[in-house]
Protein backbone atom coordinates (compact mmCIF):
# COMPACT_ATOMS: atom_id res chain seq x y z
CA UNK A 1 0.00 0.00 0.00
CA UNK A 2 2.62 2.41 0.87
CA UNK A 3 4.30 1.93 -2.74
CA UNK A 4 0.77 2.80 -4.04
CA UNK A 5 0.04 5.80 -2.50
CA UNK A 6 3.93 6.75 -3.23
CA UNK A 7 3.26 6.24 -7.01
CA UNK A 8 -0.10 8.41 -6.30
CA UNK A 9 2.12 11.22 -4.90
CA UNK A 10 4.19 11.04 -7.69
CA UNK A 11 1.96 11.71 -10.51
CA UNK A 12 0.59 14.53 -8.75
CA UNK A 13 3.88 16.47 -8.40
CA UNK A 14 5.66 15.04 -11.99
CA UNK A 15 5.97 18.61 -14.09
CA UNK A 16 4.28 19.05 -17.30
CA UNK A 17 5.62 18.70 -20.52
CA UNK A 18 8.32 21.24 -21.18
CA UNK A 19 7.55 22.68 -24.66
CA UNK A 20 4.08 24.27 -26.31
CA UNK A 21 3.67 22.72 -29.63
CA UNK A 22 1.17 24.83 -32.30
CA UNK A 23 0.20 21.88 -33.98
CA UNK A 24 -0.59 18.29 -33.08
CA UNK A 25 -0.83 16.44 -29.86
CA UNK A 26 0.96 17.94 -27.23
CA UNK A 27 3.03 15.04 -25.99
CA UNK A 28 4.46 14.74 -28.90
CA UNK A 29 8.23 15.44 -29.68
CA UNK A 30 8.55 17.07 -33.04
CA UNK A 31 6.49 16.77 -36.26
CA UNK A 32 6.94 13.82 -38.24
CA UNK A 33 9.59 13.74 -40.99
CA UNK A 34 8.60 13.65 -44.61
CA UNK A 35 10.53 12.91 -48.02
CA UNK A 36 9.39 12.35 -51.44
CA UNK A 37 12.24 9.64 -52.07
CA UNK A 38 13.85 7.96 -48.99
CA UNK A 39 13.75 7.23 -45.75
CA UNK A 40 15.23 6.11 -42.63
CA UNK A 41 14.72 5.56 -39.13
CA UNK A 42 17.19 3.93 -36.33
CA UNK A 43 18.07 4.66 -32.89
CA UNK A 44 21.69 6.97 -33.58
CA UNK A 45 21.73 9.60 -35.82
CA UNK A 46 24.84 8.38 -37.46
CA UNK A 47 23.65 5.00 -38.23
CA UNK A 48 20.30 7.05 -40.17
CA UNK A 49 23.03 8.90 -41.71
CA UNK A 50 24.50 6.03 -43.22
CA UNK A 51 21.58 4.48 -43.95
CA UNK A 52 20.58 8.02 -46.00
CA UNK A 53 24.13 7.47 -47.70
CA UNK A 54 23.68 4.31 -48.85
CA UNK A 55 20.36 4.62 -50.68
CA UNK A 56 21.90 7.88 -52.46
CA UNK A 57 24.26 5.97 -53.77
CA UNK A 58 22.24 3.91 -55.69
CA UNK A 59 21.71 1.27 -53.06
CA UNK A 60 18.33 -0.78 -51.89
CA UNK A 61 16.52 0.00 -48.64
CA UNK A 62 18.59 -3.66 -47.17
CA UNK A 63 21.60 -2.41 -48.15
CA UNK A 64 20.83 0.62 -45.69
CA UNK A 65 19.50 -1.79 -43.24
CA UNK A 66 22.60 -3.67 -43.35
CA UNK A 67 24.68 -0.45 -43.41
CA UNK A 68 23.05 1.18 -40.39
CA UNK A 69 23.07 -2.42 -38.19
CA UNK A 70 26.89 -2.22 -38.80
CA UNK A 71 26.94 1.44 -37.58
CA UNK A 72 24.94 0.65 -34.68
CA UNK A 73 26.72 -2.74 -33.86
CA UNK A 74 29.51 -0.04 -33.34
CA UNK A 75 28.04 2.99 -31.67
CA UNK A 76 25.56 1.13 -29.92
CA UNK A 77 27.10 -1.72 -28.54
CA UNK A 78 24.35 -1.42 -25.26
CA UNK A 79 21.99 -2.83 -27.49
CA UNK A 80 23.18 -4.94 -30.09
CA UNK A 81 26.36 -6.35 -32.41
CA UNK A 82 27.71 -8.82 -34.54
CA UNK A 83 27.47 -11.11 -32.05
CA UNK A 84 23.88 -11.35 -31.40
CA UNK A 85 20.82 -12.62 -33.65
CA UNK A 86 18.59 -10.65 -36.32
CA UNK A 87 15.20 -10.98 -37.53
CA UNK A 88 13.25 -8.77 -40.49
CA UNK A 89 9.93 -8.17 -42.84
CA UNK A 90 10.84 -7.00 -46.47
CA UNK A 91 8.44 -5.11 -48.69
CA UNK A 92 9.66 -6.40 -52.03
CA UNK A 93 7.60 -3.82 -54.65
CA UNK A 94 8.80 -6.35 -57.31
CA UNK A 95 6.88 -9.41 -55.99
CA UNK A 96 4.43 -6.77 -53.86
CA UNK A 97 4.68 -9.08 -50.94
CA UNK A 98 6.25 -9.32 -47.70
CA UNK A 99 9.60 -11.38 -47.04
CA UNK A 100 10.27 -13.00 -43.49
CA UNK A 101 13.68 -13.93 -42.36
CA UNK A 102 14.53 -15.33 -38.86
CA UNK A 103 18.23 -15.04 -38.29
CA UNK A 104 18.06 -16.70 -34.80
CA UNK A 105 21.35 -18.95 -33.75
CA UNK A 106 21.28 -22.48 -32.04
CA UNK A 107 22.63 -23.65 -28.91
CA UNK A 108 25.67 -25.18 -28.95
CA UNK A 109 25.72 -29.05 -29.76
CA UNK A 110 27.32 -30.34 -27.01
CA UNK A 111 25.38 -28.43 -24.29
CA UNK A 112 23.21 -30.62 -22.74
CA UNK A 113 20.75 -30.29 -19.95
CA UNK A 114 22.99 -32.90 -17.91
CA UNK A 115 25.82 -30.62 -18.01
CA UNK A 116 23.66 -28.05 -15.84
CA UNK A 117 22.52 -31.08 -14.17
CA UNK A 118 25.38 -32.36 -12.70
CA UNK A 119 26.76 -28.72 -12.01
CA UNK A 120 23.53 -28.46 -9.88
CA UNK A 121 22.63 -25.25 -12.07
CA UNK A 122 18.97 -25.27 -11.93
CA UNK A 123 18.48 -21.56 -14.10
CA UNK A 124 20.92 -20.52 -17.04
CA UNK A 125 23.00 -17.42 -15.84
CA UNK A 126 22.97 -14.18 -17.78
CA UNK A 127 26.55 -13.60 -18.56
CA UNK A 128 29.35 -15.62 -19.28
CA UNK A 129 30.13 -18.99 -21.24
CA UNK A 130 27.00 -20.57 -20.41
CA UNK A 131 24.54 -18.58 -22.29
CA UNK A 132 26.10 -18.19 -25.55
CA UNK A 133 24.14 -19.21 -28.76
CA UNK A 134 25.00 -18.71 -31.96
CA UNK A 135 25.09 -15.47 -33.38
CA UNK A 136 22.74 -15.13 -36.25
CA UNK A 137 23.21 -11.56 -37.59
CA UNK A 138 26.24 -12.29 -39.81
CA UNK A 139 24.38 -14.56 -41.74
CA UNK A 140 21.05 -12.71 -41.98
CA UNK A 141 22.82 -9.71 -43.53
CA UNK A 142 24.33 -12.31 -46.44
CA UNK A 143 20.96 -13.35 -46.96
CA UNK A 144 19.05 -9.96 -46.95
CA UNK A 145 21.87 -9.05 -48.85
CA UNK A 146 21.64 -11.96 -51.65
CA UNK A 147 17.87 -11.42 -52.25
CA UNK A 148 17.56 -7.77 -52.15
CA UNK A 149 20.94 -6.28 -52.11
CA UNK A 150 22.09 -3.67 -54.95
CA UNK A 151 26.16 -2.49 -53.77
CA UNK A 152 28.45 -4.73 -53.25
CA UNK A 153 28.65 -5.24 -49.14
CA UNK A 154 32.44 -3.85 -49.19
CA UNK A 155 30.41 -0.53 -49.97
CA UNK A 156 27.57 -1.34 -47.53
CA UNK A 157 30.36 -2.11 -44.52
CA UNK A 158 32.87 0.68 -45.56
CA UNK A 159 30.36 3.62 -43.29
CA UNK A 160 31.28 1.34 -40.39
CA UNK A 161 34.72 0.24 -40.52
CA UNK A 162 35.68 3.94 -41.13
CA UNK A 163 33.67 5.07 -38.28
CA UNK A 164 35.36 2.12 -36.02
CA UNK A 165 38.77 3.28 -37.15
CA UNK A 166 38.43 7.23 -37.21
CA UNK A 167 35.93 7.15 -33.88
CA UNK A 168 32.48 8.62 -33.38
CA UNK A 169 31.54 10.27 -30.33
CA UNK A 170 29.11 8.89 -27.75
CA UNK A 171 25.56 9.64 -27.07
CA UNK A 172 23.71 10.42 -24.18
CA UNK A 173 21.25 7.28 -23.54
CA UNK A 174 24.06 4.80 -25.02
CA UNK A 175 26.55 6.63 -22.60
CA UNK A 176 23.92 5.86 -19.66
CA UNK A 177 23.23 1.94 -20.12
CA UNK A 178 27.12 1.64 -21.33
CA UNK A 179 27.84 2.78 -17.64
CA UNK A 180 25.36 0.53 -16.32
CA UNK A 181 27.23 -2.81 -17.94
CA UNK A 182 30.57 -1.99 -17.16
CA UNK A 183 30.31 -2.81 -13.27
CA UNK A 184 28.78 -6.15 -14.58
CA UNK A 185 30.72 -7.43 -17.51
CA UNK A 186 34.35 -6.46 -16.76
CA UNK A 187 35.25 -9.75 -15.47
CA UNK A 188 34.69 -11.32 -18.22
CA UNK A 189 37.69 -11.69 -20.50
CA UNK A 190 38.06 -9.62 -23.47
CA UNK A 191 35.30 -6.79 -22.17
CA UNK A 192 38.02 -4.86 -20.36
CA UNK A 193 40.44 -4.87 -22.82
CA UNK A 194 37.84 -3.60 -25.49
CA UNK A 195 34.80 -2.28 -24.10
CA UNK A 196 36.03 0.75 -21.65
CA UNK A 197 38.64 3.10 -21.58
CA UNK A 198 40.81 2.83 -18.57
CA UNK A 199 38.43 0.35 -17.19
CA UNK A 200 35.23 2.90 -17.39
CA UNK A 201 32.30 3.41 -19.95
CA UNK A 202 33.30 6.24 -22.27
CA UNK A 203 31.39 9.40 -21.66
CA UNK A 204 28.84 11.57 -23.37
CA UNK A 205 30.54 13.21 -26.21
CA UNK A 206 33.95 11.45 -25.71
CA UNK A 207 35.08 9.70 -29.08
CA UNK A 208 35.20 5.81 -29.40
CA UNK A 209 37.12 3.60 -31.55
CA UNK A 210 37.16 -0.12 -32.19
CA UNK A 211 40.03 -0.78 -34.83
CA UNK A 212 39.24 -4.65 -33.35
CA UNK A 213 35.86 -4.21 -34.57
CA UNK A 214 36.89 -2.75 -37.92
CA UNK A 215 39.40 -5.78 -38.76
CA UNK A 216 36.31 -7.69 -38.41
CA UNK A 217 33.97 -6.03 -40.63
CA UNK A 218 36.51 -5.55 -43.45
CA UNK A 219 37.37 -9.27 -43.08
CA UNK A 220 33.71 -10.29 -43.78
CA UNK A 221 33.09 -7.13 -46.23
CA UNK A 222 35.53 -9.24 -48.18
CA UNK A 223 35.21 -12.74 -47.50
CA UNK A 224 31.67 -12.94 -47.25
CA UNK A 225 29.68 -14.56 -44.06
CA UNK A 226 32.51 -17.44 -44.42
CA UNK A 227 34.90 -15.47 -43.87
CA UNK A 228 32.80 -14.91 -40.08
CA UNK A 229 31.56 -18.81 -39.43
CA UNK A 230 34.07 -20.41 -41.09
CA UNK A 231 37.30 -18.32 -41.04
CA UNK A 232 39.84 -17.04 -38.86
CA UNK A 233 36.80 -15.02 -37.15
CA UNK A 234 35.36 -18.33 -36.14
CA UNK A 235 38.63 -20.62 -35.18
CA UNK A 236 39.59 -17.38 -32.76
CA UNK A 237 35.97 -17.53 -31.05
CA UNK A 238 36.62 -21.84 -30.68
CA UNK A 239 39.60 -21.26 -29.10
CA UNK A 240 38.54 -18.62 -26.85
CA UNK A 241 35.68 -20.44 -25.29
CA UNK A 242 37.61 -23.82 -25.11
CA UNK A 243 40.20 -21.76 -22.84
CA UNK A 244 36.98 -20.46 -21.03
CA UNK A 245 34.92 -22.85 -20.30
CA UNK A 246 32.41 -22.55 -22.86
CA UNK A 247 30.55 -24.47 -25.41
CA UNK A 248 30.51 -22.74 -28.33
CA UNK A 249 32.99 -24.46 -31.18
CA UNK A 250 34.30 -23.86 -34.67
CA UNK A 251 31.35 -26.94 -35.80
CA UNK A 252 28.27 -24.84 -34.36
CA UNK A 253 29.23 -21.93 -36.36
CA UNK A 254 30.37 -23.82 -39.43
CA UNK A 255 26.91 -25.59 -39.54
CA UNK A 256 24.37 -22.41 -38.67
CA UNK A 257 22.22 -21.32 -41.26
CA UNK A 258 19.20 -19.13 -40.97
CA UNK A 259 15.89 -19.46 -42.83
CA UNK A 260 13.35 -17.17 -44.67
CA UNK A 261 9.65 -17.54 -42.93
CA UNK A 262 6.25 -16.56 -44.15
CA UNK A 263 4.96 -13.77 -42.18
CA UNK A 264 1.79 -14.02 -40.14
CA UNK A 265 -0.85 -12.02 -40.22
CA UNK A 266 -4.05 -10.55 -38.75
CA UNK A 267 -6.78 -8.00 -39.46
CA UNK A 268 -7.29 -4.60 -37.28
CA UNK A 269 -10.01 -2.69 -38.21
CA UNK A 270 -9.26 -2.68 -42.31
CA UNK A 271 -5.86 -2.96 -41.48
CA UNK A 272 -3.45 -6.03 -41.61
CA UNK A 273 -0.86 -6.60 -39.05
CA UNK A 274 2.23 -8.74 -39.76
CA UNK A 275 4.88 -10.59 -37.32
CA UNK A 276 6.83 -13.30 -37.39
CA UNK A 277 6.12 -16.75 -36.17
CA UNK A 278 7.81 -18.51 -33.46
CA UNK A 279 10.73 -18.96 -31.90
CA UNK A 280 9.68 -15.46 -31.37
CA UNK A 281 6.78 -13.58 -29.61
CA UNK A 282 5.54 -11.63 -32.65
CA UNK A 283 1.99 -13.73 -33.14
CA UNK A 284 1.55 -12.44 -28.92
CA UNK A 285 0.65 -8.81 -30.55
CA UNK A 286 -2.02 -10.20 -33.01
CA UNK A 287 -3.34 -12.41 -30.10
CA UNK A 288 -3.76 -8.96 -28.48
CA UNK A 289 -5.38 -6.68 -31.10
CA UNK A 290 -7.80 -9.75 -32.11
CA UNK A 291 -9.06 -9.59 -28.78
CA UNK A 292 -8.91 -5.84 -28.48
CA UNK A 293 -10.71 -5.71 -31.82
CA UNK A 294 -14.10 -6.49 -30.13
CA UNK A 295 -14.04 -3.22 -27.86
CA UNK A 296 -15.29 -0.09 -29.62
CA UNK A 297 -12.21 2.37 -29.00
CA UNK A 298 -14.13 5.41 -31.01
CA UNK A 299 -16.15 5.57 -27.80
CA UNK A 300 -13.44 5.03 -25.31
CA UNK A 301 -10.44 8.09 -24.76
CA UNK A 302 -7.05 7.51 -24.93
CA UNK A 303 -5.13 7.06 -21.68
CA UNK A 304 -8.53 6.00 -19.81
CA UNK A 305 -8.49 3.88 -17.45
CA UNK A 306 -10.78 1.77 -19.40
CA UNK A 307 -8.96 1.41 -22.06
CA UNK A 308 -5.34 0.80 -20.21
CA UNK A 309 -7.71 -2.18 -18.45
CA UNK A 310 -8.73 -3.62 -21.60
CA UNK A 311 -5.46 -3.69 -23.17
CA UNK A 312 -3.48 -5.15 -19.96
CA UNK A 313 -6.40 -7.94 -19.79
CA UNK A 314 -5.60 -8.84 -23.42
CA UNK A 315 -1.91 -8.98 -22.52
CA UNK A 316 -2.16 -10.99 -20.01
CA UNK A 317 -4.57 -13.42 -22.10
CA UNK A 318 -1.68 -13.61 -25.01
CA UNK A 319 1.44 -13.99 -22.61
CA UNK A 320 -0.16 -17.37 -21.31
CA UNK A 321 -0.46 -18.56 -24.41
CA UNK A 322 3.13 -17.26 -24.93
CA UNK A 323 4.52 -19.26 -22.17
CA UNK A 324 2.61 -22.31 -23.41
CA UNK A 325 3.51 -22.33 -27.13
CA UNK A 326 6.15 -20.05 -28.09
CA UNK A 327 9.31 -22.11 -28.86
CA UNK A 328 11.26 -23.42 -31.60
CA UNK A 329 9.08 -25.29 -34.22
CA UNK A 330 11.46 -28.03 -35.44
CA UNK A 331 11.26 -29.13 -31.67
CA UNK A 332 8.01 -27.56 -30.28
CA UNK A 333 5.51 -26.80 -32.96
CA UNK A 334 2.67 -24.59 -32.16
CA UNK A 335 -0.84 -23.85 -33.53
CA UNK A 336 0.16 -20.57 -35.10
CA UNK A 337 -2.84 -20.68 -37.26
CA UNK A 338 -5.57 -21.43 -34.70
CA UNK A 339 -3.84 -19.07 -31.73
CA UNK A 340 -4.41 -16.02 -34.21
CA UNK A 341 -7.81 -16.78 -35.19
CA UNK A 342 -10.98 -14.67 -34.32
CA UNK A 343 -12.92 -17.30 -33.23
CA UNK A 344 -10.49 -18.34 -30.70
CA UNK A 345 -10.40 -14.70 -29.69
CA UNK A 346 -13.58 -14.14 -29.11
CA UNK A 347 -13.09 -17.13 -26.69
CA UNK A 348 -10.84 -16.07 -25.31
CA UNK A 349 -12.19 -12.47 -24.70
CA UNK A 350 -15.33 -13.56 -22.56
CA UNK A 351 -12.67 -14.17 -19.69
CA UNK A 352 -12.10 -10.39 -19.61
CA UNK A 353 -14.47 -8.34 -17.16
CA UNK A 354 -14.71 -4.73 -17.35
CA UNK A 355 -14.88 -3.93 -14.03
CA UNK A 356 -12.10 -6.34 -12.15
CA UNK A 357 -8.57 -7.80 -12.77
CA UNK A 358 -7.75 -11.27 -14.24
CA UNK A 359 -5.20 -12.74 -11.10
CA UNK A 360 -4.72 -15.62 -12.73
CA UNK A 361 -4.63 -16.88 -16.75
CA UNK A 362 -4.47 -20.47 -18.01
CA UNK A 363 -3.07 -21.14 -22.04
CA UNK A 364 -5.86 -21.41 -23.56
CA UNK A 365 -7.10 -24.75 -25.81
CA UNK A 366 -6.81 -23.65 -29.38
CA UNK A 367 -9.07 -26.62 -31.39
CA UNK A 368 -7.31 -29.44 -33.49
CA UNK A 369 -4.16 -28.95 -31.85
CA UNK A 370 12.51 -9.92 -20.38
CA UNK A 371 15.76 -6.47 -19.24
CA UNK A 372 16.65 -7.23 -22.33
CA UNK A 373 18.26 -4.10 -24.87
CA UNK A 374 18.00 -4.32 -29.15
CA UNK A 375 17.97 -2.09 -31.70
CA UNK A 376 14.86 -1.67 -34.32
CA UNK A 377 15.42 0.16 -37.64
CA UNK A 378 13.34 0.43 -40.84
CA UNK A 379 14.82 1.69 -43.95
CA UNK A 380 12.29 2.63 -47.02
CA UNK A 381 13.86 3.30 -50.40
CA UNK A 382 13.05 5.09 -54.12
CA UNK A 383 11.73 1.85 -55.20
CA UNK A 384 9.35 1.01 -52.63
CA UNK A 385 11.52 -1.21 -50.87
CA UNK A 386 10.77 -0.95 -46.66
CA UNK A 387 12.79 -3.24 -44.20
CA UNK A 388 11.80 -3.54 -40.71
CA UNK A 389 14.70 -5.05 -38.74
CA UNK A 390 15.15 -5.68 -34.96
CA UNK A 391 19.16 -6.97 -33.78
CA UNK A 392 20.01 -7.85 -30.57
CA UNK A 393 22.62 -9.04 -28.33
CA UNK A 394 19.73 -9.97 -24.93
CA UNK A 395 20.43 -8.16 -21.77
CA UNK A 396 21.96 -4.68 -22.95
CA UNK A 397 25.53 -5.95 -24.01
CA UNK A 398 25.25 -9.40 -23.89
CA UNK A 399 27.34 -12.02 -22.11
CA UNK A 400 30.23 -9.96 -21.32
CA UNK A 401 32.41 -12.72 -23.58
CA UNK A 402 34.28 -10.65 -25.79
CA UNK A 403 37.35 -12.98 -28.17
CA UNK A 404 40.44 -11.16 -28.68
CA UNK A 405 40.73 -9.26 -31.49
CA UNK A 406 37.53 -9.31 -32.61
CA UNK A 407 36.00 -6.58 -30.69
CA UNK A 408 32.45 -7.53 -30.67
CA UNK A 409 30.44 -9.60 -27.50
CA UNK A 410 28.95 -12.34 -27.92
CA UNK A 411 24.97 -12.61 -27.23
CA UNK A 412 23.56 -14.24 -24.32
CA UNK A 413 20.18 -15.53 -25.46
CA UNK A 414 20.71 -19.49 -24.68
CA UNK A 415 19.58 -17.39 -21.23
CA UNK A 416 16.23 -17.80 -22.50
CA UNK A 417 15.95 -21.49 -22.26
CA UNK A 418 14.46 -23.67 -19.47
CA UNK A 419 16.25 -26.96 -17.86
CA UNK A 420 13.08 -28.18 -17.30
CA UNK A 421 12.74 -32.09 -18.86
CA UNK A 422 9.51 -31.82 -21.53
CA UNK A 423 9.14 -27.82 -21.43
CA UNK A 424 8.54 -26.56 -24.66
CA UNK A 425 11.81 -23.91 -24.60
CA UNK A 426 13.97 -26.91 -22.54
CA UNK A 427 17.29 -26.60 -23.73
CA UNK A 428 18.59 -29.41 -25.98
CA UNK A 429 21.81 -29.25 -28.50
CA UNK A 430 21.24 -27.14 -31.49
CA UNK A 431 18.23 -25.34 -30.54
CA UNK A 432 16.63 -22.16 -30.77
CA UNK A 433 15.96 -20.52 -27.75
CA UNK A 434 12.54 -18.60 -27.22
CA UNK A 435 13.27 -15.02 -28.68
CA UNK A 436 11.62 -11.33 -27.65
CA UNK A 437 13.07 -9.57 -31.03
CA UNK A 438 9.62 -8.97 -33.48
CA UNK A 439 10.17 -6.61 -36.28
CA UNK A 440 6.46 -5.85 -37.34
CA UNK A 441 4.73 -4.43 -40.62
CA UNK A 442 1.44 -3.10 -41.61
CA UNK A 443 -0.45 -3.36 -44.46
CA UNK A 444 -3.82 -2.32 -46.28
CA UNK A 445 -5.63 -3.14 -49.22
CA UNK A 446 -2.76 -4.85 -50.25
CA UNK A 447 -0.02 -2.12 -50.00
CA UNK A 448 2.92 -1.50 -47.72
CA UNK A 449 1.33 1.58 -44.83
CA UNK A 450 3.84 1.23 -42.40
CA UNK A 451 7.19 -0.93 -41.34
CA UNK A 452 7.74 -0.58 -37.14
CA UNK A 453 9.26 -1.71 -34.10
CA UNK A 454 9.46 -0.73 -30.35
CA UNK A 455 12.81 -2.70 -28.75
CA UNK A 456 13.03 -4.15 -24.99
CA UNK A 457 11.95 -7.64 -24.16
CA UNK A 458 8.44 -8.27 -23.06
CA UNK A 459 7.73 -4.87 -23.91
CA UNK A 460 8.25 -5.61 -27.94
CA UNK A 461 4.44 -6.96 -28.45
CA UNK A 462 2.81 -4.67 -25.88
CA UNK A 463 4.79 -1.45 -27.66
CA UNK A 464 3.65 -3.29 -30.89
CA UNK A 465 -0.31 -3.32 -29.79
CA UNK A 466 0.15 0.53 -28.30
CA UNK A 467 1.52 1.68 -31.67
CA UNK A 468 -1.00 -0.21 -33.91
CA UNK A 469 -4.26 1.15 -31.21
CA UNK A 470 -2.78 5.03 -31.81
CA UNK A 471 -2.15 4.53 -35.21
CA UNK A 472 -5.92 3.38 -35.78
CA UNK A 473 -8.29 3.76 -33.22
CA UNK A 474 -6.79 7.34 -31.56
CA UNK A 475 -5.79 8.45 -34.95
CA UNK A 476 -2.18 9.81 -33.93
CA UNK A 477 0.22 10.41 -36.78
CA UNK A 478 3.03 8.81 -36.77
CA UNK A 479 5.43 10.50 -34.42
CA UNK A 480 2.45 11.07 -31.64
CA UNK A 481 1.91 7.11 -32.25
CA UNK A 482 5.70 6.88 -30.91
CA UNK A 483 5.48 9.70 -28.38
CA UNK A 484 2.33 9.19 -26.42
CA UNK A 485 2.87 7.72 -23.10
CA UNK A 486 3.09 4.11 -22.97
CA UNK A 487 2.11 0.94 -20.45
CA UNK A 488 3.99 -2.08 -19.63
CA UNK A 489 2.28 -4.79 -17.63
CA UNK A 490 4.95 -7.45 -15.97
CA UNK A 491 4.09 -10.59 -14.36
CA UNK A 492 2.67 -12.87 -16.71
CA UNK A 493 3.73 -16.61 -16.82
CA UNK A 494 6.80 -16.91 -18.91
CA UNK A 495 8.20 -19.22 -21.35
CA UNK A 496 11.41 -19.13 -20.21
CA UNK A 497 10.29 -20.68 -16.79
CA UNK A 498 12.49 -17.91 -14.64
CA UNK A 499 8.74 -16.97 -12.37
CA UNK A 500 5.82 -18.79 -11.55
CA UNK A 501 2.35 -18.88 -12.82
CA UNK A 502 1.11 -15.09 -12.33
CA UNK A 503 -1.68 -15.74 -9.68
CA UNK A 504 -1.50 -11.83 -8.21
CA UNK A 505 -2.55 -10.18 -11.43
CA UNK A 506 0.71 -8.79 -12.16
CA UNK A 507 2.06 -4.97 -12.07
CA UNK A 508 1.13 -2.14 -14.48
CA UNK A 509 3.88 -0.07 -14.97
CA UNK A 510 2.97 3.85 -16.57
CA UNK A 511 4.84 6.56 -17.81
CA UNK A 512 4.47 9.55 -16.31
CA UNK A 513 1.67 11.21 -19.52
CA UNK A 514 -0.78 9.65 -17.75
CA UNK A 515 -3.36 11.57 -15.70
CA UNK A 516 -4.10 10.75 -12.16
CA UNK A 517 -7.66 9.79 -12.89
CA UNK A 518 -6.07 6.85 -15.17
CA UNK A 519 -3.99 5.44 -12.12
CA UNK A 520 -6.85 6.15 -10.07
CA UNK A 521 -9.40 4.21 -11.60
CA UNK A 522 -7.09 1.54 -12.74
CA UNK A 523 -6.27 0.74 -8.93
CA UNK A 524 -9.89 1.19 -8.56
CA UNK A 525 -10.37 -1.72 -10.00
CA UNK A 526 -7.85 -3.99 -8.31
CA UNK A 527 -4.56 -3.09 -10.73
CA UNK A 528 -1.46 -2.85 -8.75
CA UNK A 529 -0.06 0.19 -10.58
CA UNK A 530 3.56 1.22 -10.08
CA UNK A 531 6.52 3.69 -11.28
CA UNK A 532 9.26 2.23 -13.61
CA UNK A 533 12.30 3.74 -15.02
CA UNK A 534 13.00 3.27 -18.76
CA UNK A 535 10.80 -0.16 -19.38
CA UNK A 536 8.80 1.17 -21.77
CA UNK A 537 10.75 0.10 -25.13
CA UNK A 538 12.50 2.66 -28.24
CA UNK A 539 10.54 3.04 -31.76
CA UNK A 540 10.99 3.75 -34.62
CA UNK A 541 8.82 3.35 -37.70
CA UNK A 542 8.33 5.05 -41.86
CA UNK A 543 4.81 4.67 -43.12
CA UNK A 544 4.23 5.33 -46.85
CA UNK A 545 1.31 7.58 -48.69
CA UNK A 546 0.17 5.09 -51.13
CA UNK A 547 -1.05 7.09 -53.68
CA UNK A 548 1.98 9.59 -53.77
CA UNK A 549 4.94 7.22 -52.51
CA UNK A 550 6.38 10.12 -49.90
CA UNK A 551 7.61 8.61 -46.71
CA UNK A 552 6.89 9.93 -43.51
CA UNK A 553 9.31 9.22 -40.57
CA UNK A 554 9.22 9.36 -36.85
CA UNK A 555 11.79 8.57 -34.05
CA UNK A 556 10.99 9.34 -30.64
CA UNK A 557 12.64 10.66 -27.61
CA UNK A 558 13.37 7.46 -25.49
CA UNK A 559 16.33 6.99 -27.45
CA UNK A 560 18.85 9.07 -29.53
CA UNK A 561 17.43 8.29 -32.68
CA UNK A 562 16.65 10.25 -35.88
CA UNK A 563 14.61 9.99 -38.66
CA UNK A 564 15.86 11.28 -42.10
CA UNK A 565 14.62 10.92 -45.06
CA UNK A 566 15.59 12.77 -48.99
Amino acid sequence: MRALLFCSVLWLVLPAAAADRIAGRDFATRSEVIAPHAMAATSHPLATQIALDVMKAGGSAVDAAIAANAALGLMEPTGNGIGGDLFAIVWDPKTKKLHGYNGSGRSPKSLTLEYFQQQGITDIPPHGPLPVSVPGTVDGWFALHGRFGKLPMPQVLAPSIGYAREGHPVHQTIAYYWGLSVPRLSKWPGFREQFTIDGRAPRVGELWKNPNLANTLQKIADGGRDAFYKGDIARTIDAYFKANGGFLSYEDLASHQGEWVEPVSTGYRGYDVWELPPNGQGIAALQMLNVLEGYDFSKIAFGSAEHLHLLVEAKKLAFADRARWYADPAFQPAPVEKLVSKPYAAERRKLISRDKVLREVQPGTPKELQEGDTIYLTTADKDGMMVSLIQSNYRGMGSGMSPPGLGFILQDRGEMFVLQPGHPNSLAPGKRPFQTIIPAFITKDGKPFASFGVMGGAMQPQGHVQIVMNLVDFGMNLQEAGDAPRLQHDGSTEPTGQNTMMSDGGVVQLESGFPYETVRGLMSLGHHVEWALGPYGGYQAIRRDPDTGVYYGASESRKDGQAAGY
